[in-house]
């Protein structure tokens, strides 16, 4: 799948009370959009990016930036992926000013946009994953929500006193969630409701309110407290915390697993191999139940191996006639499921192409960014290798072919 992003970021945060918006203030090293960005920019699954900035903006030119120099992955992407636009005095205007910029870029009407404040810097990549496996099950969209777990209480002026003395009675809870962003729906949709609601003077307060004005239910997934929203000074000290923690639980020990997994096939008739999800012309195809591909294979087994799962032939057997002919990146997408249920993230990839022919450097790139949209990470984090046995054995007379592969593991 692909998404879009947008990202609001015209608010002055007046509550925040400094002198720059609280999404450009400083946050363990980086700026809070840069945090909100992040995930997002290290997502292969990630189309593009629009960012809506006040007209009179000059801080974005900074941050961008510094987004061209690396965006985590040591490749500048922010000049191809990241769009200024203009914002407006609400947050729905500037929401439809980024999906109108958007369009360059040829979005079609079901195409996923997800919408994410610029002032939520600790968005949890399980949180993510989990979005957009829910999401895109059904039509229309969902969002990112917390069951509430505080007393609530709905308040009005005390009699006689004060703007600030007022009285309280409790209301239910257990309907009530807190909305949070991301917020995912299709392109199309998003843009005929909010200007449905914009045509009648009326600015929702988040995506989903404009689509609820239309008579639609959008979906409610569970995310985590973690992923708050900068509106105070006192917000940034506790989004530091968050982060800190999350930085100190990934680095600690016992967390990275590495796996190693080796496939080989002979040739047979044909015209083509499968490598990485490529067709690549070849004097041969191979002899598989699948499509045969020895890179996807053998990186399918090194997944496996470093989650502790098992190998491939446990989960995609050749005798199983549901495989017959299956494309292996099927089987990649539903091993990452797999790491996804236990909270694991792929941290790098190394794979090694064993073979006289045919030739790999041609591809190389092709398959690199196959393998990384398949993994949900930069191509910078591929390194795909080739190498002869100097016509030695089986793979030397150009009776087949093989891949090694190695991979790291982490918890996401």
């Amino acid at each position: 799948m692909r998404y879009w992003l947008v990202m609001p970021a015209a608010g002055s945060g007046e509550r925040f009370g400094a002198a720059r918006p609280k999404q450009y203030a400083p946050l363990e090293g980086r700026t809070v959009i840069e945090w909100a960005l992040a995930p997002f920019l290290a997502d292969a699954r990630c189309a593009g990016i629009v960012v809506a900035v006040a007209p009179e903006d000059t801080a974005w030119s900074e941050v961008a930036a510094r987004l061209d120099r690396a965006d985590g992955s040591g490749q500048s992407t922010a000049p191809r992926r990241v769009i200024r636009a203009v914002g407006g005095a609400q947050r729905s205007l500037s929401v439809r000013s980024a999906l109108a910029a958007l369009a360059a870029s040829a979005p079609a009407a079901a195409d996923w946009v997800l919408v994410h404040d610029a002032a939520r810097p600790c968005l949890d990549a399980r949180d993510l994953e989990r979005l957009l496996a829910q999401v895109t099950t059904q039509e229309l969209g969902g969002v990112l929500a917390i069951p509430a777990a505080d007393t609530l209480k709905r308040a009005q002026p005390a009699d006689g006193g004060s703007a600030r003395a007022q009285i309280g009675q409790t209301v239910e809870r257990a309907a009530l969630w807190r909305a949070l962003t991301p917020q995912m729906f299709r392109y199309g949709r998003l843009c005929a409701a909010l200007d449905a609601a914009h045509a009648g003077g009326r600015f929702p307060t988040d995506e989903s309110q404009a689509l609820e004005w239309q008579g639609e239910h959008p979906l409610l997934v569970a995310g985590m407290p973690g992923n708050l929203k900068v509106t105070t000074p006192d917000d940034l000290l506790l989004a530091a915390a968050v982060l800190r923690a999350r930085q100190g639980r990934n680095a600690q020990d016992g967390l990275m697993r590495i796996g190693s997994g080796i496939d080989v096939h002979a040739f047979g008739p044909g015209d083509f191999v499968m490598l990485a999800g490529v067709r690549i012309p070849h004097s041969h195809g191979v002899l598989a139940h699948s499509d045969g591909d020895v890179v996807l294979h053998a990186l399918c087994d090194a997944l496996l191996g470093a989650a502790g799962l098992g190998d491939i032939g446990q989960h995609f057997s050749d005798a199983d006639p549901r495989w017959r002919g299956a494309a292996s990146a099927r089987f990649v997408t539903d091993v990452r499921a797999m790491l996804d249920e236990r909270g694991l993230a792929v941290a790098n990839a190394d794979i090694t192409v064993l073979a006289q022919a045919p030739k790999v450097g041609p591809h190389r790139d092709s398959m690199r960014r196959q393998i990384a949209q398949l993994l949900a990470i930069p191509a910078a984090r591929v390194n795909i290798k080739a190498t002869t046995t100097e016509g030695l054995g089986f793979l030397g007379r150009i009776e087949g072919i093989a891949a090694q592969a190695v991979v790291l593991l982490t918890e996401a």
